[in-house]
């Protein structure tokens, strides 16, 4: 039976009910359920629509809202067009042999609960770009299994862009998985109450993700100070050593906007504030970093132990995630811990106050969002259960509520232009503030690779602001030659990235110092610029200062983030959706739309392929030299320089690019 309720078309039949709903320009979210739908958004915001047209008959009805519409079959099937007629999406159809069609929701016995499938059809030569943050070689996801679930340097973000002129955000936090396999696409959840997909139709790739965007949210302004160069470690140990390194570099002449004071700052995990002993005044140590115009940043863990002086009132009031059977530890790490449930709104409250209390007030407003997945030490998401109901069906959206956390109790202090770096993100997390990073990755040339590819995808997955630890976080002896050009080569690529930031546990490693809080921890050895030898810390200076130069560029770029939502780092195609081969370039971006990078992916590379966008003319920024667009370069990469071509037809003021 079909029929229109407000402005949507609803089907029901078996006791199923299908709801098609307008959502945002050229756009609809489409839900399923044997249930009443859950008042729940997901990622996505309330939005005021159009009135969509709606034609029903015997053998199907037709929803059409701009230049997208949704046919629904008798038979139960959907097919999604966009303006001109073509199919750009439809489930696959029921047939007596196979006995199942696109959208399968099987109760588990006993249960409220469903498993659900969703098959599409699949079109072999369809190129599909972004999902979240993978550590694989892949840009284009065609082919790929997908886990979405978050860990450790994995990131799931459902949301993906297809080069037919669609994008499709998966709007359902259960974990699960994606299949983009040739014969068909197949998204699934292991435990869930209802199908919740939204889809978009445009002409380009920046009309899908301007829709998208204005249905899930973009990012604030970001501020001055985390244009620049932040520096970090594993881990400062005390107050003197911080303010030692940032003296130093204003000594050298070295830009540096943040500086971090890393985890284990604290005398027992949940305590979320100072080891005195080793951090005796933190309030004149950020005056004194503030007077040198450089931001301190700190490092807050979700993990709480039976001994921090707030886990009894967290377990009292019901503010730590619970385990179903076995024991209530949930991650291991220098002790037994717990963590703190982001989807109870009371303990963010009581969180933020804490972090008022023992960090904000000092003048701290940059914080480090890390173990955000959170982290188990055993995935078994089956045992786990929030707030908001089981890891098995809310797992993925931990993270949007850890960052929403500091985001409303920076927003109540009237704190504008909020920044938090974050480990791990879902759809939506970037209008809470999110700056995420790549995890606790290798230090490897072979990572780096992984990373160029991570960090498009997830600009594509609507997380403009993302970066990596230069250099990777894994190892990596300072006084190895080997690993001096692997860090040169990596800070020139972070250089054009949304945030340049260095990190990483060096070898060999610094002992802890005592057996007990601020001290427990062991460091890493030295990770600042000077600490790999004169001639990469020339042209790390050099690549500060470059960065520096660029702001007014980047400003700008940030500026068109937060009010339109374009990603300042992205794919050739999204500048350039017309050039076939940009479509297949994954180890080349634009940075913001004057400049193209390509990054040194290889120990000993002194030259590489460039690929320059047809349509326009291009500016070596090296040499002066001027090239025609649509065509392969051979270009010198000498270790002082990466290619960096400038767009002829977008030219950046001179003074900012003169050497």
């Amino acid at each position: 039976m079909f029929y229109k309720k407000d402005n949507s078309l609803v089907r029901k039949f078996d006791g199923e009910t299908l709801l098609i709903e307008p959502w945002g320009k050229d756009s609809f979210r489409i839900r399923a359920s044997y249930q009443n739908f859950p008042d729940e958004l997901g990622a996505l915001l309330p939005v005021e629509n159009e009135e969509a047209k709606i034609d029903i008959s015997d053998e199907q009805a037709v929803i059409t809202h701009g230049n997208i519409n949704a046919t629904v079959l008798r038979s139960g099937q959907v097919i999604i067009r966009n303006a001109e007629g073509d199919v750009i999406l439809q489930e696959t159809r029921h047939t007596y042999q196979l006995k199942y069609g696109g959208r399968e929701l099987i109760p588990h016995p006993g249960s409220n609960d469903y498993k659900l499938t969703l098959r599409l059809e699949s079109d072999p030569t369809e190129k599909i770009f972004g999902m979240g943050q993978y550590q694989h070689d892949f840009l284009n996801l065609k082919g790929l299994l997908i886990e979405m679930t978050h860990r450790n340097s994995q990131v799931s973000v459902p949301f993906y862009m297809s080069d037919k002129g669609y994008g499709m955000l998966w709007n359902n936090p259960a974990v699960g998985r994606a299949s983009f396999g040739l014969n068909v696409t197949e998204f699934s959840a292991q435990s869930t109450k209802t199908l919740d997909y939204w889809i978009t139709a445009g002409k380009t790739p920046r009309d899908i993700e301007e829709n998208y965007l204005n249905v899930t949210g973009k990012a604030p302004m970001m501020p001055d100070y985390a244009l620049g160069f932040w520096q970090s470690k594993l881990r400062y140990r005390n107050q003197d050593e911080l303010l030692a390194v940032a003296h130093k570099y204003k000594e050298l002449d070295v830009p540096l906007s943040v500086i971090v004071i890393d985890f284990f700052h604290w005398p027992h995990q949940g305590d979320w504030c100072f080891d005195k002993d080793y951090w005796p005044d933190p309030e004149k140590m950020v005056k004194e970093l503030n007077d040198m115009g450089i931001e301190v940043m700190v490092s807050v863990w979700p993990t709480v132990q039976p001994d921090s002086v707030n886990y009894h009132e967290m377990v009292e009031k019901g503010y730590l995630i619970k385990t179903d059977r076995g024991v209530r530890t949930q991650f291991q790490f220098l002790g037994q811990t717990e963590l703190f449930d982001a989807t109870n709104p009371d303990a963010r409250k009581f969180l933020w106050k804490t972090l008022k209390e023992n960090y904000y007030k000092y003048g701290i407003k940059t914080f480090w969002l890390d173990e955000a997945e959170p982290e188990f030490t055993v995935y078994d998401h089956d045992i786990y259960r929030n707030h908001l109901g089981p890891s098995l069906q809310y797992g993925n959206i931990y993270p949007l509520y850890y960052s929403k956390t500091f985001y409303d109790g920076q927003v109540e202090e009237k704190q504008e232009n909020i920044i938090n770096l974050v480990r791990a993100a879902w759809a939506g997390s970037q209008r809470y503030g999110a700056l995420v990073w790549s995890g606790d990755i290798p230090s490897t040339f072979e990572s780096l690779g992984y990373q160029i590819r991570a960090g498009l995808n997830m600009a594509i997955a609507g997380i403009p602001w993302w970066t990596t630890d230069i250099g990777g976080f894994h190892g990596g002896n300072p006084d190895d030659k080997d690993f001096q050009e692997l860090m040169v080569r990596w800070l020139q690529y972070a250089t054009f990235c949304p945030v340049m930031r260095i990190h990483g546990d060096r070898s060999p490693a610094q002992a802890p110092v005592s057996d007990s809080g601020g001290g427990l921890c062991h460091s890493g050895a030295d990770n600042e610029v000077w600490s790999y030898g004169d001639e990469a810390f020339v042209i790390f200076k050099d690549f500060i200062k470059l960065r520096e130069k660029l702001e007014p560029y980047i400003r700008e770029m940030m500026k068109e983030t937060h009010e339109v939502g374009t990603p300042p780092m992205r794919p050739l195609f999204y500048d350039f959706p017309d050039d076939k081969v940009c479509w297949n370039t994954d180890d080349q971006f634009m940075f913001g739309d004057s400049l193209l990078i390509a990054p040194i992916l290889e120990l000993g590379s002194r030259e590489r392929d460039v690929y320059l966008p047809e349509g326009t003319e291009w500016r070596n920024y090296w040499t002066g030299e001027v090239f025609t667009g649509g065509q392969m370069l051979t270009v010198d990469t000498p270790l002082e320089q990466i290619p960096v071509f400038i767009n002829e037809a977008k030219p950046i003021d001179a003074l900012l690019i003169e050497k």
